[in-house]
């Protein structure tokens, strides 16, 4: 626990050694690491990296126990850009997050002229009040809690109303140079525009893949996924520019409307820092501009070289249709009878006291089940808004979802408006997959696939599905072992908005799930 002071009040936090954001981690493609978590809080604490050390609390492992340690040990196969680590229990993760920098194997360059620096960009919320007594405080009654008071950009969320003296963050620059910035989405629960004034931003990478170089003036960025950008310091030196974070919500629900800001300054011979000087200011879209997170996302395209080919999926062996949404089941003791829930294909996930990947690997009964539904069981119209009176219950379950060694997976995840049409950035833990189509609607399944994407979608972890519309992945399931997927808005994946893959063992030793390490924390 570290006492810390934002926004004129103070209050102490959960942090990885003392900083917030946490430490950023600095590799290399192939490099194996070691990493001693050790907990010194009273929570039971769990890290998401990959792998046996994946992370998700009761999905591949016990959380660590007040007291006790866990050497995380794992090899960034295959991987370079910018990936993050966060706490992955309760709602830890406000504050228990840090950025993983995967550099190029030495000698291997990168598909862009190399930046002069490199900075890391970590979006994030921040709360006056203890998060973890706001959620629970909300789950008693069924309801969500408010909504955060600031954003922060590495831990700064600049000046704002009601505390002028707060501190911004400052990001010199060289006239001339260009800077990669590692941007990361490390908030609770709001999709962020990220944007610096007076400046173009070339997006080279996201979600530790690279991409088509994209030029925009504002990034849109869901929490759970990482961009990096190419900014070449190219503007008037003799002024201050805004660099802001501001929410993206095109649904009727509370939001933080504070937007958080920073300071990029010009340095050396042409330039002297002042606080003097005229700051230009950041003309920031409005909080419901889905034509300009929609442009974002559309305009995103796999690099698709010879040396970083795009393997889309060309025929599917599991072809899965997956709603999400909200709903409400009743409860005696919450606000109005009803508890607010979310659910895919209506099951509400229920988390289990044992290990899934545990309880698949040493073959442990009643933990769960493997008949999670393929497809909605009462097909509807999904995004037509939702009369008063409709049945908007879920069931419950721990049912995870059974896939074949190797096998082309297909998801198409539609969103409903049941109770209210929300964005969904669904994380999928394990795999990269391929974003091969969009749109608005109801999905048709007999027209939109021929408008799929199979040469150089953008491939990545994290992906949005739109409000009122719908989203389609494809992925190879070549890892086996039991993986989460789940919408990156905390509130959400508190409610139930998860669910699971158990991926079988292939042939011999190298497409086998490796037994647990001696040391990995017990329930």
């Amino acid at each position: 626990m570290t006492n810390t002071t934002k926004l004129c009040s103070s209050k102490p936090i959960v942090t990885v050694n003392g900083k917030f954001p946490g430490p950023t981690i600095v590799a290399r493609e192939d490099d194996t690491l070691l990493i001693k978590v050790v907990n010194h809080v009273n929570y039971n604490v769990s890290i998401h990296w990959t792998g046996w050390a994946d992370g998700p609390a009761y999905i591949t492992q016990c959380p660590i126990q007040p007291g006790q340690n866990y050497l995380h040990n794992f090899t960034l196969t295959g991987q370079r850009g910018t990936l993050w680590w966060h706490a992955h229990i309760l709602w830890l993760r406000a504050t228990v997050h840090g950025a993983i920098v995967i550099l190029p194997k030495l000698g291997v360059p990168y598909p862009f002229p190399k930046p002069y620096k490199e900075k890391t960009i970590v979006l994030s919320e921040w709360w006056k009040s203890d998060v973890e007594e706001l959620i629970n405080e909300a789950s008693k009654i069924g309801t969500a809690p408010s909504a955060s008071d600031a954003h922060t950009i590495n831990g700064h969320s600049g000046s704002i109303s009601n505390c002028p003296s707060q501190s911004s963050y400052g990001l010199p620059v060289r006239a001339g140079k260009t800077y990669m910035l590692r941007i990361i989405n490390a908030a609770l629960n709001e999709e962020l525009f990220f944007k610096i004034a007076g400046h173009v931003l070339t997006v080279v990478e996201v979600d530790a893949v690279y991409t088509k170089p994209y030029k925009t003036d504002t990034v849109f960025i869901a929490p759970g996924q990482t961009t990096n950008v190419l900014l070449t310091a190219n503007a008037n030196a003799g002024s201050n520019y805004m660099v802001a974070a501001t929410t993206f919500t095109d649904a009727q629900i509370p939001y933080d409307n504070v937007t958080a800001t920073a300071t990029l300054h010009y340095i050396g011979h042409t330039a002297t820092v002042s606080a003097s000087k005229k700051t230009v200011l950041a003309s920031l879209p409005p909080q419901n501009a889905t034509w300009v997170a929609t442009k974002f996302t559309r305009s995103l395209r796999s690099l698709n070289s010879r040396e970083y080919p795009a393997r889309v999926p060309t025929t599917v062996d599991h072809s899965l249709f997956f709603t999400v949404g909200l709903g409400a089941n009743p409860c005696q003791s919450c606000n109005n009878g009803v508890r607010l829930v979310a659910g895919i294909n209506n099951v509400t996930f229920t988390m289990p006291e044992t290990a899934l990947l545990q309880a698949h690997f040493f073959n442990i009964s009643g933990v769960f089940t493997d008949d999670f539904p393929a497809n909605p069981s009462n097909p509807y119209d999904y995004t037509a808004p939702v009369k008063i009176g409709v049945n908007a219950a879920t069931m419950k379950g721990t049912k995870l979802y059974r896939l074949p060694y190797n096998a082309t997976v297909q998801i198409v995840l539609q969103n409903t408006a049941m109770i209210l049409s929300d964005n969904h950035p669904f994380h999928l833990h394990g795999f990269n997959f391929f974003e091969v189509g969009r749109g608005m609607g109801n999905f048709n399944p007999e027209k939109d696939p021929k408008m799929f994407n199979l040469v150089d979608p953008v491939e990545r972890n994290t992906v949005g599905v739109p409000a009122g519309g719908w989203t389609a992945i494809r992925f190879i399931a070549d890892n086996p072992g039991v993986w989460f997927m789940h919408c990156h808005l905390e509130l959400h994946t508190t409610w139930g908005l998860k669910m699971a893959f158990v991926v079988d063992n292939g042939h011999g030793p190298d497409q086998a799930l490796l037994p647990p390490p001696a040391d990995l924390p017990k329930c």
